[in-house]
Parts: C-alpha cells; structure tokens; sequence
C-alpha cells in the first residue's frame, strides 16, 4: 500500500528538478531572444542599402522572435503549473501533519437551522471542511458544502466506485487542480455566467453581420487598389471616416456587449482548460462515465467551444488598443464584428453551458473526496446493509484527530434501538457523538470512515447538540432549544433518520427537564428511528428497564493519585462517578 506522505515526498523532489530546469530554459529562451534581435537588427543594419535582404533579414527576424516570446510564455506557464504542484503536495504533507489552518474555513457555509452541520462542526475553523477542501473554483466549493450537507442516501455504492478510481488518478487530479488555480482568483462565478447567458437578449441586429463582411471586403479591395496605385489616398481616407462612422452609430450596444462579456473572459479561460482534461481522461466508474458523457457534444467537444468563445473576447479585449480600435473599427468595422461573434456564440451555446459548468464543479468537488481518499489508506469503506437498518463499526475515531491521542471505539446500534450514554465531565461523551455523526455523514457521501471496519444501512442524520439563544430574534436559550426539538419530531415524521441528542431541556430546572426528558424519549421510541442521546441525568437510564429498545452505556472516569484519568472507551451501563465537585476543589474554585 502506497504511503501518502512517502508519495508527496517524492514528487516534491521531482518537481524540484523539473522546476530547475525549467527555470534554465525559461534563461536560455531570453537571451536566445536577446541575440535574435541584435543579430537581425545588426543584419538590416548592414545590408539597409541593398534590394530585398534587409526586408528578408527584418521579416525572418521578426518571426524568429515571435516564435521565441511565444515559447518563452508558454514555458512560464509550464513552471507556473509546476510551482502550483509542489505547493500542493507541500500542502499535503502539511495537513497529514495536522496543519491545515491555512485552507478557506467555509463560515460562509455554517447554518445554525441545518439537520446536523452546525452541531458536528462541518464549517468554520478546524472544521471537517477546512481538512477535507482542496477545490480551485467558486462553484466547486459551493457544491462540496453542498454533497457534505445534502443528507443523501442515494448511489452511496456508485459514489464509492468514483472515488476510488479519482483517488487513483492522483497526478491527474492534481494537474487539473494546478489549471483551476491559474486565473481562479479573478474569474466570475459560472452561476453568475449562466444566469447572464441565459437571460441575454441580442442588442445588434443580424443583418449587421453582412454589413461587416461587406464593409471589410471593400475596405481590402480599395487597400490593394491603393497599393497598385489604381486609386488615390483620400478614396481609402474617405471611406475610413464612413467605417469609424458606423462604429460610432453603434457604440453603445457594442460597448454594452463588451462590458458584460468581458467579465466571463478568466472563467471561459479557466474552464475550457479543465474541460479539455475531463474529455481526455479514460474513466470506467459509471458515475464519471455519466459526467463526462455530459459535455460530449456530436460536432465539437465542449472545451473547444469553450475556448472559440475565450479567444473571441481576448480578442475583443483588443479594442482597448488606440492603434488596433482606430485602424480596426475604421476600416473592419473591429466593434461591430466582434460583438456580432460574441451574440452568435451566446445564443447558439447558452442553453448548454450550465450543465457544462457543472461537470467542472463536479470534479472540482469530487477531487476533493478522491484527495481525502488518497490520504487515508486505512480508513474503511462503509459496507451497506439492507437488512439490519443500523451501524456496526469497529475502531471508530474521529478522523480529524491525530492517530496519537486519538481513541477508537467499537460500535453495534441496531434499527430503532437508542442508546443513552451518561458519563462524566470531559470523559468523551461529546467526541463520541460528533465522531458517530461524521462517520454517517462520510459514508453517505461515498467517503471511507475513520475505522476498521463500517457495515450500515444507509439513513438520514439529525442532531441537537449546540444551541444557543438569539438577541435578534428575541429568543431564550429554553425556547430556542424547544425549537430544535419541535424541527426533530416534524422531520422524523416523513423520513427514517438517525438521531443524535446531546442533554436535551438545559434551560429548565432538574425535576422538569427529567419529567420532560423522559416523555420526549418515549416519543423518539415510538418513531421508526434510530438514535444516541448523551445526558448527565442518570434518572433517564430507568427506561432501559421499561422499553427493549433502549440502551445504557457511559463513559467513565476515575481518580488516580489525585489526578482525573479518562480512557475515552464507552462500555455498557450507567455512569456512577462524577468529577464536577472533584475539579471545582482541584482548581481551587470551592
């Protein structure tokens, strides 16, 4: 089995090397370029007075040093790309390491009302997302929160199948990572793009076209009777003011089309480029298949539409150009032309480029499962089950701990069972219950669990664990909570789904919160759910003795040398010691 860090080692190592030689080509380019033009310059210098050679010197060197900057950019990309890669797998062995406070948090993605994100700590600083998150496109990373959040249960298998073969294809994913990265930080969302395709209206009229096509015709025809001396200057002068006239006449609908398109210029740019590696690669996993199947089009391939449309607007960024926009829009009427392109692509491609975008996000978004995948060989993928409707895991941890302090438990719940899990301050009882909820939502992303071994049958999650009152909204942290509990029986009602509570009623009294702790139990009991409901209220663990279907477990802690020991381990039973008054005298509060 391949070793993540050992993998990531070596490629920085020949990264490094390809990087350094790079970096002496990209120098040889230069000063090759530099003695190109003193050589021809000095060439026309010395034969100026003699026919024909100068221009033959001047035209090859011309060419020669064309040929020389387009290479010499060309090879700066390819160390631009090469740089990306080795910050990545620098990145890599980083987050192994535990240190992945440098990637986005996605706050913008934390919810409060969700079923279960706020309460596990999905988004936010060293949240599962900030781990797990490595996409290079807006709409990728809006689409990772969104598989993480969506509560699926659907193609789990299919799922799986795709992510094994992505996480295979490491350098692959890694290179169209390095191509997302190149202008992602000044390209336009692809929501933003679709939704200004899809509501264009055409500002010129088609016949305009024509009028171009002739209008250039004419202005070569008199340019190449000027030459031959067949017509005077101020013929082609004349007839420059009419094309500059024209162009003026329409300038504020060739100005508006301009504005609005350019924006999409870096998108297009950046797409077409991630579209092109999504057409080349070979997958066999059905789900892949599917989402490259999706931009195959019956005469050309969607990367190559893509960059017709990219390289119509860098052209038409040329307009910015004073030579090219005078020359141009006199004599080819440059504006009216372009922006005519520009309309004829919109309304032959608008209808079909939402769904292209979203293939681009898909991989964006599923690179990053396939990363996380990669970097965890041990981690296990969840088997389904259809018949016992519950989880067995074996050595389940949280995955965002290091292997070092981390503790794993064994783990069996059956359909409908609930458990209630007493224990002491500190002791787990928390951990546990973000590590169960996490691991479900893993698996029904297709993602492998922090364990040896994960049988399940694949359910919805819901969770109470983190409430907290609203000074906006007016709201006691009691009512609040109530709310939460209100949305869990709706929502139960319609849908099987496994609960997760975390001492439930903490803003009433003792002897209510028991009375109401017991009968909202009971109710969950009734339902075809399954669940874990945490609590310091040992009274609750009685209806072990008055319903099958529930539980006790604990998580203990004891006294050693006057010093708290944990060991995290849940065993079955109730919890009998306490450690609140043992830390009040230890840090001498009381």
């Amino acid at each position: 089995m391949q070793q993540p860090q050992d993998f990531y080692n070596k490629e920085l190592k020949n990264l490094a090397v390809q990087l350094s030689k790079t970096n002496s080509k990209i120098t040889f380019i230069r000063i090759l370029r530099l003695f190109v033009f003193l050589g021809f310059s000095f060439g026309v210098y010395l034969t100026f007075y003699q026919p024909y050679i100068p221009f033959i010197f001047g035209s090859i060197g011309i060419l020669l040093f064309v040929f020389l900057v387009i290479q010499h950019q060309q090879v700066k990309e390819k160390r631009t790309i090469l740089q990306l890669k080795k910050d990545n797998n620098q990145l890599e062995i980083d987050v192994l390491n535990g240190h992945f406070e440098s990637l986005p948090e996605g706050a913008e993605f934390t919810n409060s009302t969700h079923s279960y994100s706020n309460d596990i700590d999905l988004f936010g600083k060293g949240s599962f997302f900030q781990y797990i998150n490595r996409t290079a496109t807006t709409n990728g990373k809006k689409l990772l929160a969104s598989l993480l959040t969506s509560n699926s249960i659907t193609f789990i298998e299919e799922k799986q199948k795709a992510l094994k073969e992505l996480s295979e294809k490491i350098h692959w994913r890694q290179h169209f990572t390095s191509l997302a990265h190149l202008v992602s930080s000044t390209t336009q969302e692809s929501s933003v793009i679709t939704k200004w395709l899809i509501n264009y209206e055409s500002k010129l009229a088609t016949s305009l076209r024509w009028v171009s096509i002739f209008f250039s015709t004419i202005s070569i025809t008199l340019i190449v009777l000027l030459v031959f001396g067949a017509i005077p200057f101020s013929v082609v002068l004349i007839w420059f003011f009419i094309g500059l006239t024209i162009t003026i006449f329409h300038i504020k609908k060739t100005q508006h089309i301009y504005t609005s398109s350019s924006k999409a210029k870096d998108t297009f740019k950046q797409y077409y480029l991630l579209l092109e590696q999504i057409e080349k690669e070979t997958f066999t996993s059905a789900l892949l298949k599917e989402k490259q199947q999706k931009i195959a089009t019956k005469t050309k391939k969607a990367s190559v539409i893509f960059k017709e449309f990219s390289k119509i607007l860098d052209t038409f960024d040329q307009r910015n150009n004073i030579v090219i926009a005078i020359i141009g829009n006199g004599l080819f009427l440059w504006d009216i032309t372009l922006a005519i392109r520009v309309e004829k692509w919109i309304l032959s491609y608008k209808e079909t480029t939402d769904e292209w975008f979203n293939v681009v996000n898909f991989f964006d978004a599923y690179n990053s499962f396939a990363n996380f995948v990669f970097n965890h060989p041990t981690f296990a993928f969840p088997t389904l089950q259809k018949e016992n409707n519950g989880i067995i895991a074996q050595n389940l941890g949280h995955p965002l701990l290091k292997p070092s302090k981390r503790v794993n438990n064994d783990f069996t719940i059956s359909k409908e069972q609930f458990f209630i899990i007493t224990g002491a301050n500190m002791a787990g009882k928390s951990t546990f219950l973000r590590t169960v909820s996490l691991s479900l939502v893993m698996a029904n992303c297709g993602l492998p669990v922090c364990a040896t071994n994960y049988q399940y049958t694949p359910v919805k999650l819901i969770t109470s664990m983190r409430t907290s009152d609203s000074l906006t909204e007016d709201e006691s942290y009691f009512y609040s909570e109530l709310k939460r509990l209100k949305f869990i029986v709706d929502t139960i009602e319609t849908d099987r789904y496994f609960i997760i509570l975390d001492e439930i009623l903490k803003g009433t009294n003792s002897k209510d919160k028991a009375s109401g702790s017991r009968k909202f139990v009971e109710k969950l009991t009734r339902s075809k759910s399954t669940g874990i409901i945490a609590t310091h209220d040992v009274s609750l663990c009685e209806l072990a003795n008055e319903y099958p279907q529930i539980l006790n477990y604990y998580f203990d802690a004891e006294i050693v040398n006057n010093e708290l020991f944990f060991d995290y381990t849940i065993k079955p039973g109730t919890c009998k010691n306490m450690n609140a008054s043992f830390l009040l005298k230890k840090m001498e509060i009381v």
